[in-house]
Formats: C-alpha cells, sequence, structure tokens
C-alpha cells in the first residue's frame, strides 16, 4: 500500500491597510484631498468666498468621454478574503467620498501578470478620494463601517474598459483594531 503526505497548505498572504498618503499612492494614480494652506495650487476665487484646491488629479480618457457618477457602496465585513481585482486599460477611475467616513483602497501595479505579493493596501481618512490611473489593477470599491456615497469619475465610450483577473492564491485583508474604531 502506497502511501502520500499531505503537503502543508502555503501559509496565507496577509493584507494589512497603511494610512493613504500621495508619496506611498503615487505608483497607482493621485490622491485627491485639500491642499494645504500656502500651496500655489489653493487659491480663493469668488470674491474670496471659495477655495479652490486646483488640479488635483489627472483624468485619462482614451477615447470616449468623461462620466460623472454617484455610487452608493454598502460596507464590507472584515476580514474579507481578495480574490479578484479589476482594471481600466482606456481611462482613469477617480472616487471621491461624499459621505466623509474613511474607505478601503487595495491596488497591484499596473502589466498582464498580476502577482498576490504586489498588492497594496490603504486607509483613507474619510475626507480623500483617489484617482487609479489607467491600467492599474484595483480592488471595486470598499466602504468600512457604513453605507457610503461616492462621485465617481470614469471613461464611457467603445471598447472593453473593464477587465478582471482572479488571484490564485486569494488574500486576507485584514484590519487592526485602530482601523475599525470610530
Amino acid at each position: 500500500m502506497e502511501t502520500t503526505l499531505a503537503r502543508p497548505a502555503a501559509p496565507r498572504l496577509r493584507l494589512h491597510p497603511q494610512p493613504l498618503s500621495a508619496a506611498a499612492f503615487a505608483p497607482f494614480g493621485d490622491v485627491i484631498e485639500a491642499r494645504p494652506a500656502g500651496d500655489p495650487g489653493a487659491f480663493p476665487i469668488n470674491g474670496g468666498m471659495v477655495m479652490r484646491h486646483h488640479d488635483l488629479a489627472t483624468v485619462e480618457l482614451c477615447g470616449g468621454r468623461a462620466l460623472i457618477n454617484l455610487f452608493e457602496a454598502r460596507p464590507y465585513a472584515f476580514p474579507m478574503e481578495i480574490a479578484m481585482l479589476e482594471r481600466h486599460p482606456l481611462g482613469s477611475q477617480a472616487f471621491i467620498p461624499l459621505s466623509e467616513r474613511p474607505f478601503l483602497v487595495v491596488v497591484a501595479p499596473p502589466g498582464d501578470t498580476l502577482q498576490a505579493e504586489s498588492l497594496r493596501a490603504f486607509i483613507t481618512n474619510g475626507r480623500q478620494g483617489v484617482n487609479y490611473r489607467a491600467g492599474v489593477w484595483h480592488h471595486m470599491l470598499l466602504a468600512m463601517d457604513a453605507p457610503s456615497c461616492f462621485a465617481v469619475v470614469d471613461r464611457g465610450g467603445d471598447g472593453n474598459n473593464c477587465e478582471e483577473h482572479r488571484l490564485a492564491q486569494p488574500l486576507l485583508l485584514e484590519l487592526s483594531r485602530d482601523e475599525t474604531a470610530d
């Protein structure tokens, strides 16, 4: 009688979010947030009654036109499994929170291959939005604690602008107690 030994299961990859910052997110796109006082990109308009925070993200459109949408997102339960990502090869996609609630962002570099080890997770402060560059892999919108509303800017028009990829080994997205506290 032949005996086979079961292979030990590969350790499950775990993903822990870090606070969202423009520098850390730069390989994937833009962080959309108010500029600090004194920044030349923030200036008063309309007789000084409005502060304009100018040119916060690069909207990419490969043909087509810009769409402005509202997304209403229900919260996920954590920890959760990250099994699939998507990308938009023909245009950028921006998510701007209207509910002032933190949300999670899971991304991977653009390219034809997707390695689970390359995924990064970020947590916003509730007032930050993100603009994914065209071709950047990302998870679908991840509301955290309560239903949340977002303004979304993306591309409409001819061509397939949404590609999905299933990970060979799903990752576990975990939040620490600090990340889930109000």
